[in-house]
């Protein structure tokens, strides 16, 4: 625990390099506070730190959290829930009092107090962002009673609904006995003990005995095999008060209580959480007796180091819009409010071993209230726990450059990093060739989702492939995550060596495996012009059975672009050779005609249209090829403009991503337009609880998408070039702290259609600085 400590603050003390001289506060304003209690769990508030996630609201007049880290997988791959708290006092500091609920945004917490004449009950509520303990902190004028009841609805093992299983990786298949196993809960002296501990076997085996490769299983990485977490609830002077049961929304649970000796006026509880994959049982109690002694430090002294955390990590980027008129509510006040709301939600997760779903991050509550026909657990999401579907999940993390969260996409880079050798192995075992091709839809440890793969497969179906009409032939979606690590080389000259094997196997998967598709058709492994005949590709989920798509095109062009850009270290000289080859051999993009314009086409041609994503725009984003002060925008912009798909499909809902599109071509209006519809106020009392959107609430991937989207009409960097304003109207006030290529800070403040403050740090990167366009750019 202590060499993991120091791990953070390494990280904290690089990632805070630049800009430390002024810390620059959020504005009050955007404080989230409730005058009431909330009605159930759909009204809660967010807080969190380092890799736990909290639920925090009041209800009849009770404290409740759902507690939740990000890597508490467990045997079928869901993410499940640590439990719930329930705080009560007595006598009752809510009953008639003046209620508030706030969240305390510069500090990273969550503030509920009551007044009542001269009475007044004060909790705080917060989690140490360096070591995995939630604090509740309650102080009142006079004494009370305090009641701490640690609930759980898995006190026994039950077999799950048909339709419960799309929480795991079970999702729709054959089998009718899958269940949830019970946690193992017990007063231990004077704290409520509580942990899951996985079986050996679990959905990891049923699906390498489902893709065929039981034959080298023992070579496989597999991190759900007795997956062990949990933790433990103290109080000072706090001694077990018996147990308690009922129902909360549609859930029995049971519940183990701690009741304060006396009557206090302060009294602190904690909650210690640990994960660990272990041999024996013995060795996670162990863990936790350790980080219980390790992370018995001066509370104050803990206190103190998250919030300057929090204040550093708001120092590092911000972006306010008529920060000056919050009472006036604008909508683009709330574009700017939320886009800090959310960006406080992945704050949440900065240093989790596992990344931030896209399907509601470590802050889901209960399911009914996303959707009435899902009445399970709070357990329950959408699309699983323990899947990462990488076209969902790039929309979480892209973001993070322009905001220099660039610490915070380690796990994310980690994730395919340790599946990596799953994922060669298979390509070797199954195709005969090296690279490794991760699938769209990845388990914990590489493989492919085994529901996505398929439960029922025709016999001789290449073992290889997923058999699923949206998912066949996609595998650049990969791509974008080696260009995120690219990426950050280039804005923050991040060390990036240890990726490398990563990046290059990615690439040398499309190089050989479709080398070796077209020995499997015809004598020639390249076409005429000694191109690469990327056929059967994939244009996301969308253009199946494509030849040449364009997305995969665009993305082989970019990241070996990006990886010879590299200083020489990085690459040996045989291997910069090697790469060149390579990317001589990508063919080019194809363009067609809307109406006599000459427009990106998707492909040179496609079987049929699985789903409703353009991605002929996908070299203006994510790859960059084409756009502002880019040669070609005029046939980005007829793309835009007459192709008639990107019309039909053109949205903002979830994981859409028409906002950066517009934003990337300079199209002001639309842009403004699409950016308020994706970060305004959501449907929950929480404004940035995005949803319903196509996978879960709160959505991740819509916010991701909001966030990348209002960071682009702010700035663009192009090679070397800064565009700075390039797609922002013009009524919109705005001050932002933003990230640019070569460790290049931009902040600037634009009032009334003038900049009235411009600092570029380093100083040198001005002369690089491309002032904002005065009309939007348009095509005649």
């Amino acid at each position: 625990m202590i060499k993991h400590d120091l791990i953070f603050f390494a990280l904290l003390s690089i990632a805070f390099t630049v800009g430390q001289a002024q810390i620059k506060k959020l504005p009050d304003a955007y404080n989230i506070v409730w005058n009431s209690q909330s009605k159930n769990s759909s009204e809660s508030m967010p807080c969190g730190g380092g890799s736990i996630g909290l639920n925090v609201w009041v209800e009849n007049n009770d404290l409740l959290l759902y507690v939740s880290k990000s890597d508490a997988f467990e045997e079928n791959n869901g993410l499940y829930k640590l439990g719930r708290l329930r705080v009560h006092l007595e006598p009752n500091p809510f009953k008639g009092a003046e209620f508030k609920q706030e969240l305390i945004l510069n500090d990273g917490y969550v503030k509920v107090s009551a007044l009542k004449g001269k009475e007044k009950t004060e909790i705080n509520v917060w989690v140490d962002v360096f070591r995995p303990v939630v604090h509740i902190e309650i102080e009142s004028s006079l004494p009370r009673s305090i009641l701490t009841t640690y609930e759980n609805w898995r006190t026994t093992t039950f077999q799950e609904h048909p339709d419960e299983k799309f929480q795991n990786s079970y999702k729709w298949s054959p089998f009718d006995t899958v269940y949830t196993f019970k946690d193992s809960i017990s007063f231990q002296e004077n704290n409520v003990l509580f942990f899951h501990r996985n079986h050996e076997i679990t959905v990891f085996d049923a699906n390498v005995q489902l893709q065929g490769l039981d034959a080298i299983k023992d070579q496989l990485y597999n991190p759900i095999k007795n997956n062990t977490y949990g933790g433990i609830v103290l109080g000072k002077d706090m001694i077990p008060a018996g147990n308690s049961e009922g129902k909360y929304v549609n859930t029995d649970y049971k519940g183990w209580i701690l009741h304060s000796k006396k009557p206090v006026q302060n009294q602190t509880i904690e909650m210690y959480l640990l994960t660990k994959q272990t041999a024996t049982l013995n060795e996670w109690k162990s863990g936790i007796e350790e980080l219980i002694t390790t992370a018995n430090v001066n509370v104050n002294t803990a206190r103190a180091n998250t919030i300057e955390w929090w204040r550093q990590y708001w120092n590092r980027s911000h972006i306010y819009i008529d920060s000056e008129q919050s009472q006036n509510n604008s909508k683009q006040w709330q574009v700017g409010r939320n886009y800090q709301l959310f960006r406080y939600m992945l704050g949440c997760n900065a240093y989790g071993v596992a990344p931030t779903k896209f399907n509601g991050g470590i802050l889901t509550f209960d399911p009914i209230f996303v959707d009435k026909d899902k009445p399970f657990t709070p357990d329950f999401r959408n699309w699983c726990g323990g899947t990462m579907t990488a076209q969902n999940q790039r929309l979480v993390y892209f973001p993070m450059l322009k905001s220099g969260d660039f610490d915070m996409m380690k796990p994310q880079f980690d994730f395919y990093l340790k599946a990596l050798r799953n994922i060669e192995l298979r390509s070797q075992y199954v195709w005969g060739h090296k690279g490794a091709g991760f699938t769209e839809q990845l388990e914990t440890y590489g493989l492919s989702n085994p529901a996505e793969y398929g439960w029922k497969r025709p016999k001789g179906f290449d073992k290889g492939n997923d058999y699923n009409a949206w998912l066949e032939y996609l595998w650049d979606t990969a791509l974008e995550f080696c260009f995120m690590i690219l990426e950050t080389n280039r804005y923050a000259n991040k060390d990036i060596s240890e990726y490398i094997p990563l990046i290059e196997s990615c690439l040398t998967f499309y190089d050989e495996h479709y080398q070796y598709l077209a020995l499997q058709r015809g004598l020639n492994p390249l076409d005429e012009n000694g191109k690469l005949i990327l056929y059967p590709s994939s244009g996301a989920e969308t253009y199946k059975m494509a030849y040449n798509s364009t997305s995969t095109i665009s993305a082989l062009q970019t990241v070996l672009s990006h990886l010879l850009a590299l200083p020489k270290h990085y690459l040996l000289e045989s291997s910069r050779n090697k790469w060149k080859e390579m990317l001589n051999r990508i063919p080019p993009i194809t363009y067609t005609q809307y109406n006599g314009h000459t427009g990106i086409a998707p492909a040179v041609t496609y079987e049929r249209i699985q789903n409703h994503e353009p991605t002929e725009l996908y070299p203006v984003y994510p790859w960059g090829i084409f756009g502002i002060g880019q040669p070609g925008l005029d046939t980005a912009l007829n793309t835009w403009n007459f192709d008639p798909r990107v019309k039909k499909f053109k949205g903002y809902v979830s994981w859409k991503q028409d906002n950066i599109w517009a934003a990337r071509l300079g199209q002001t209006e639309e842009a403004a337009e699409l950016c308020i519809k994706k970060l305004k106020d959501g449907i929950f009392r929480f404004p940035a609880f995005f949803g319903q959107g196509y996978d879960w609430t709160p959505d991740h991937n819509w916010g991701g998408s909001g966030m990348i989207g209002l960071q682009e009409m702010l700035m663009q960097t192009i090679d070397d070039k800064i565009y700075l304003l390039p797609t922002w109207p013009k009524e919109w006030n705005v001050d932002f702290k933003l990230h640019a290529p070569k460790n290049t800070l931009v902040e600037c403040s634009y009032k009334n259609g003038k900049i009235e403050r411009l600092n570029i740090i380093p100083s040198e990167r001005k002369k690089d600085v491309i002032e904002f366009f005065e009309k939007p750019i348009q095509i005649k």
